[in-house]
């Protein structure tokens, strides 16, 4: 990559693993599934006014709006407000490279390698630890914002299952989808938000809003969906997915290390080593394959000059 790709690479991991904070500011201000819906009719305004339409029957752009808009993003605001850690959540949410593996192969009939089935028992054991209480004085997770989280990466994995489909088809799945499919979310959105959190509620969020909560409302619609994916489509269009997709990987480490800093967020030994092993097994999941080759090929290169 070139140097200002490169940072263009780093500008989206900051963006992204920023954002887990500035959701957690946003929900002092707004209840999860009001907020869900703000965010999306602020990218559809927005994004609209300079994306043209994709050319994608109606049925896709209403299954990756569900998916990957309504579903990840209903589980994973209410995760956060109902206790889960905002650097936690970033961590626990890239668990979708998962289970992503895991609905390809149930409803693509994709192959898993043994690689892959490693990387998910290493995550899956690494989840478990981060779960867990662990030995130390961590931040306290509570047990209903854990599983909300799992919800949220489950959510995204079908929605790019939905993607790879959209791509198999012969369509281009490209920012257009994202933000116009992002005229979805606000209706489900609303009606979830009016039935779970009361229309009083709504019209008081919506009446009292805070400079605080329009900023983060802004920043989720414009900097990290708007920005983030304009960025990461233009990196898409110039290198390989193989080279583009490891970055992901960098998002969960900006996250934990912001929420520590900006929110004092703090993770038990237990919760550290869970971590450490779910980052792991992403590792083998996502570039296991190209490593174990590399080693491989130096092995046997050093074999012929040896010989």
């Amino acid at each position: 990559m070139t140097l200002k790709d490169s940072i263009l690479g780093f500008l989206i991991i900051f963006l992204w693993g920023i954002n887990f904070v500035v959701i957690a500011w946003g929900l002092e201000g707004m209840p999860p599934l009001l907020m869900g819906a703000c965010r999306f009719l602020l990218v559809a305004l927005i994004g609209s006014l300079f994306i043209k339409p994709p050319k994608i029957p109606w049925q896709w752009l209403l299954a990756y709006g569900l998916t990957l808009g309504f579903g990840q993003f209903a589980f994973l605001f209410s995760a956060m407000a109902f206790g889960m850690p905002a650097g936690l959540a970033s961590l626990v949410l890239q668990s979708q490279a998962l289970f992503t593996l895991l609905f390809a192969a149930l409803l693509l009939k994709e192959g898993i390698t043994v690689l892959q089935i490693l990387a998910m028992l290493v995550s899956g054991i690494g989840l478990y630890l981060v779960a867990g209480e662990g030995s130390g004085q961590g931040t306290a997770m509570a047990p209903l914002g854990f599983i909300l989280t799992l919800a949220a990466a489950m959510c995204w994995a079908l929605g790019n299952i939905v993607n790879r489909t959209i791509n198999k088809r012969g369509y281009q799945a490209n920012l257009g989808l994202v933000i116009w499919s992002a005229w979805i979310p606000p209706i489900p959105f609303l009606l979830a938000s009016y039935y779970f959190e009361g229309g009083e509620i709504m019209q008081e969020a919506l009446l009292t809003i805070e400079l605080t909560t329009l900023a983060a409302l802004f920043y989720l619609a414009v900097a990290a969906t708007i920005i983030g994916y304009s960025l990461w489509s233009y990196l898409l269009g110039c290198y390989p997915a193989a080279q583009i997709a490891p970055l992901t990987l960098a998002v969960p480490v900006v996250g934990l290390a912001a929420a520590a800093y900006f929110l004092g967020e703090v993770v038990s030994l237990q919760q550290g080593l869970g971590i450490v092993l779910v980052m792991f097994g992403l590792v083998l999941s996502v570039a296991g394959g190209r490593l174990l080759g590399g080693v491989k090929s130096f092995y046997l290169n050093r074999v012929q000059k040896n010989s």
